[in-house]
């Protein structure tokens, strides 16, 4: 009995592991997400300046709220593809993100997620009103760069309809020298006439990790109970 004792004995020790490693990500979770909340309501601090962009960890500022003054350059919006179901604003359903240039008064500029346009005013003409000119000071949320995965479809620049929130490829788009490496989703309530609809980053973060833990170490004693059920009747058998 001693070679499947040893092979039983590793698989557990390999299920232990994954469940332990459930665990360690279960902490790290809890700990995102208390992060995560105390930055969403903290009161806006002001924008790193430019000088500090590039050494910018997305661990350090994810979801920080900030404050920066700068001025919109509307000819240059972009379209993100980005159908809202769960709403805080009235706008939802199908649409697009609007992702805007901001030139800031202290230098460089960010790209901000203004918020949910529905498909039906994507064209700036329907909603003029918040199509805000000169000088003003916003507050939102920092971001890191969407990253893309083997389902995102390619962006069609031509048309305007982009599928991920990445500042860098719309600064290359529009040769914008000065980008920072990551975004600005705007607070709410923030674009005359509501749209943009801002506000609406989504803080859902799934946690099963202690399920799945459970799962491993269940996984763990019902092999070892199996085992010992099988020895037991070689033992008896001899």
């Amino acid at each position: 009995m001693i070679p499947p004792a040893i092979v039983t004995l590793a698989v557990a020790a390999g299920l232990v592991g994954l469940g332990v490693w459930q665990l360690q990500r279960l902490a790290w979770k809890d700990a995102l997400v208390r992060t995560v909340e105390q930055r969403t309501v903290a009161p806006p601090v002001p924008l790193p300046p430019r000088a500090e962009w590039a050494a910018l960890k997305p661990d350090a500022y994810e979801y920080c709220r900030v404050a920066a003054t700068g001025t919109f350059d509307h000819a240059r919006e972009v379209h993100v593809y980005r159908p809202l179901v769960s709403a805080r604003g009235p706008q939802h359903g199908l649409g697009d993100i609007v992702l805007t240039p901001f030139h800031l008064a202290s230098g460089g500029t960010v790209i901000v997620n203004r918020g949910f346009v529905p498909s039906e005013r994507l064209d700036p003409a329907t909603r003029a009103a918040g199509q805000v000119a000169g000088p003003v000071t916003i507050t939102g949320l920092m971001r890191s760069p969407q990253e893309r995965n083997a389902f995102t479809p390619a962006d069609d620049t031509a048309r305007n309809q982009w599928f991920t929130a990445d500042p860098a490829a719309v600064a290359r788009f529009h040769g914008i020298g000065d980008a920072a490496p990551f975004t600005v989703d705007e607070d709410a309530g923030q674009a005359p006439g509501g749209l943009p609809q801002g506000g609406e980053t989504v803080l859902d973060f799934p946690n099963s990790h202690l399920q799945y833990a459970l799962t491993w170490f269940g996984s763990a004693l019902a092999l070892l109970g199996a085992f010992g059920a099988w020895a037991w009747r070689q033992v008896k058998g001899t």
